[in-house]
């Protein structure tokens, strides 16, 4: 009696609290934080392109001097709204891919939480190459949102 206990024991501990079990639930966890981070990559960069595409001389132009700047050490001057926009565009696309991971993971905490670390590992790598170039306030704003919004888009999934 006492050994059918421990496997029927050891069998509970390899399910979630859903009754997945824990590999198949990591495998949607990684797969979630891949998918999102790529996601995050695409909307980031889709939306720029609209942006430039939308406003040549205004978005546009800012974004070859920013290129330009941080490629060639070229002069640049930031513009403020643009720098606002991009934490709202940056808030929202993490919101979204939040909420993609944990649809995907088909849980909002993990998948979320580590999507927001390698979001903020990758923007500081972003931040290293663009430290010279960009105000201090921008940096620490865009960075610290990462992980909470991740978690907020994250949540607006719920899960019974």
């Amino acid at each position: 009696m006492g050994g059918r206990i421990t496997t029927l024991w050891s069998s509970v501990e390899l399910l979630d609290p859903t009754g997945t079990p824990k590999e198949t639930q990591m495998i949607r966890i990684i797969l979630a934080v891949i998918v999102g981070f790529v996601a995050w990559s695409i909307m980031w960069v889709g939306s720029e392109r609209v942006l430039s595409i939308a406003s040549p001389n205004w978005f546009g132009a800012h974004q070859i001097a920013f290129e330009k700047a941080t490629l060639n050490k070229e002069a640049y001057t930031p513009d403020t709204t643009i720098l606002v926009l991009n934490v709202v565009r940056g808030t929202i696309v993490t919101i979204i891919t939040g909420f993609l991971a944990a649809l995907m993971a088909r849980e909002n905490r993990r998948s979320t939480l580590i999507l927001g670390i390698l979001l903020v590992a990758f923007g500081l790598v972003v931040v290293v190459m663009t430290w010279h170039i960009i105000p201090l306030w921008y940096h620490v704003l865009f960075t610290l949102m990462l992980i909470p919004m991740t978690i907020v888009g994250g949540r607006l999934k719920s899960f019974s």
